[in-house]
């Protein structure tokens, strides 16, 4: 499922990242990678706060619904 349809506080896992290579290498610097962990701690509309290795990030709309969640 996509992460802006997600529930909040639950740690998910990060199934797939459906972004163009340039947006990918800059999520995965991030800390937003396949197989990775990430939790939702807020939502304003469709955009997310999110906690990735400890540290929050901010997502937009476009963004969040590319990555797929478990």
């Amino acid at each position: 499922m996509p992460i802006v349809i997600a529930p909040l506080d639950v740690e998910l896992t990060i199934v797939k990242v459906l972004v163009d290579e340039k947006t990918k290498k800059h999520l995965e610097s991030l800390g937003i990678c396949q197989n990775g962990k990430i939790t939702i701690i807020a939502k304003n509309g469709k955009n997310l706060i999110c906690s990735v290795l400890g540290v929050r990030i901010g997502l937009n709309e476009e963004v969040a619904s590319k990555i797929l969640v478990a």
